[in-house]
């Protein structure tokens, strides 16, 4: 019976990670963002948005099945990986990793509140504050 539960749950769980947006404040000045933008912001290439803002991109927490779905839908890369990457360039003093946010609802309202902040999302939980400027499989 705990293994059917099990089961149970990991199937629900699956679509609130599937559906993942990349959200930006209404005022940003940003209508859209292609994949390529979207890595080079969140792996620290460069954080000037085209509208001239600073990009601030926000993290799930480590432990969320939100994160990691995030980062290998974006860059087909595990969490120890994307870690590491960030452990190399933490180490050269160039850059420092995305500002980790507490929840999802947290994040939704860093990004209302501060025009250049980027946060990836469930779908279900984008409001009017903020605008899907990414999706993945579009």
């Amino acid at each position: 019976m705990r293994r059917l539960i099990f089961i149970f749950f990991c199937f629900v769980a699956l679509p609130a990670q599937a559906d993942l947006v990349l959200v930006a404040n209404v005022k940003s000045g940003i209508e859209q963002l292609s994949r390529n933008e979207v890595v080079n912001i969140y792996l620290g290439r460069y954080r000037m948005l085209a509208s001239g803002l600073t990009a601030e991109p926000l993290d799930q927490p480590y432990e969320s099945g939100m994160r990691e779905s995030f980062y290998r839908q974006l860059v087909d890369k595990n969490l120890s990986q994307i870690s590491a990457y960030w452990s190399r360039l933490v180490f050269s003093g160039r850059i420092h990793p995305p500002r980790v946010v507490n929840t999802p609802t947290e994040a939704v309202a860093e990004v209302a509140k501060y025009p250049g902040t980027l946060a990836y999302v469930d779908r279900s939980q984008v409001d009017h504050r903020v605008r899907i400027v990414f999706e993945f499989g579009k």
